[in-house]
């Protein structure tokens, strides 16, 4: 951590005041399993999600999260039935393909590629975006060097650390960001307990990051453009 305080002094205070940094892997899961879970999380809370889960692993063998095999047979009514809807159904089975196919790496596979690779592999499911694969990396394969730059807790917590009243774009939090390498996870992890140590209120009024102004000539230009074409009077025989 001295070393990231020693890259950014602003950063300093909050390492120093706050517990030290820790990620805790339960060790389990393949990278299919999780991502299955992580489409079943997808715009649902967390307890709707984890009762769709069991009941998705109710499908497979031994109540485990079914085989991609077992994925690719499993009919649509019964996928329903658990509570997926058609847009998951289709990504998980995207998944499932993949996952055979050997697009989706296996975790001993995943830990000998690098960062982009996975990315790249990853997001070529259906349904799955870069954050999930960035959660992936940081939370399942411990990698050190991993900005989430869309993720609304580490943009909150940069905006509370460096007393801003906006967040950041996302290419700019990537450019301040470079400051923090190697250990940009580290940084990252730090902007989530900025976050949490801020509170609701103060997190309430950090604005969205600013859009740029139209000029006036532009502006101007852009309501020419949008104005209705005069109507044509017809002449009286």
């Amino acid at each position: 951590m001295n070393t990231l305080a020693a890259k950014d002094p602003q950063l300093a205070p909050l390492i120093k005041e706050t517990e030290e940094f820790r990620i805790e892997d339960d060790g389990s899961g393949s990278p299919y399993e999780i991502l299955v879970e992580a489409i079943t999380h997808q715009s649902i809370s967390g307890k709707a999600a984890a009762t769709i889960f069991g009941r998705i692993k109710a499908l497979g063998s031994n109540d485990l999260v079914p085989s991609p095999e077992e994925m690719l047979k499993l009919r649509k009514p019964a996928l329903r039935k658990a509570g997926l809807s058609g847009a998951k159904i289709l990504a998980m089975k995207d998944l499932a393909q993949k996952t055979i196919d050997g697009v989706v790496p296996t975790l001993e596979q995943a830990e000998k590629l690098s960062d982009e690779d996975l990315v790249e592999r990853l997001v070529s499911v259906r349904g799955i975006g870069a954050w999930t694969v960035e959660m992936f990396l940081i939370f399942r394969l411990g990698r050190p060097d991993v900005l989430p730059i869309h993720d609304l807790g580490v943009k909150k917590g940069w905006s509370v650390t460096y007393g801003k009243k906006y967040m950041p774009k996302p290419k700019e939090l990537l450019a301040f960001g470079e400051r923090w390498r190697p250990y940009r996870t580290v940084a990252s992890w730090y902007m989530w307990r900025a976050c949490q140590r801020a509170g609701n209120a103060a997190l309430r009024k950090i604005r969205p990051a600013p859009t740029r102004r139209r000029g006036p000539a532009k502006l101007r230009r852009k309501r020419a453009n949008l104005k209705p074409p005069k109507a044509s009077r017809s002449r009286r025989k």
